[in-house]
């Protein structure tokens, strides 16, 4: 049975480790529902000061990381389509793009790490949830709950 609120979500993604781990918090509720999401990595960008990586550097591991999700994807019946997005403020980039899809959802899985921590800082988390325009869904990491 398809569920509206899952039907076409936007599902960022920090990094192999996070790609992996989002596959499998996220994909058994977008097949159940239906089938469909858009996955997005944000390169963020100074806004002045110099860049971590160069723009070349994140792109390739983006589309690594896609092809990553595009496989699991597969294999779990899901169609997704993957966006590079670009912006100074992460939360505002992933709002954006998922206004423009017309998004039913934003979907995470929260996790530990570095990285992950810093793209979903507090700041971002909390810019998520009270400014997005549409439902924020963080779902368990384990859908059995092993965790």
């Amino acid at each position: 049975m398809s569920d509206p609120l899952l039907a076409y979500p936007i599902v960022p993604i920090a990094n192999e480790d996070d790609a992996r781990a989002t596959c499998d918090a996220v994909l058994p509720y977008v097949a159940d529902a239906g089938g469909r999401m858009l996955v997005v990595h944000v390169v963020e960008k100074a806004g002045g000061a110099p860049d971590k990586a160069s723009v070349e550097q994140r792109e390739e591991l983006a589309s690594e990381m896609f092809a990553l999700v595009r496989e699991r994807a597969a294999e779990a019946g899901v169609e997704a389509e993957t966006r590079v997005l670009y912006g100074t403020d992460v939360a505002t980039a992933i709002l954006e793009a998922a206004a423009e899809a017309d998004a039913s959802a934003v979907v995470f899985s929260p996790r530990g790490g570095k990285r992950w921590w810093e793209l979903f800082a507090e700041n971002v988390r909390r810019s998520l949830v009270t400014e997005s325009d549409r439902p924020v869904v963080v779902l368990p990491r384990d859908r059995g709950g092993d965790e």
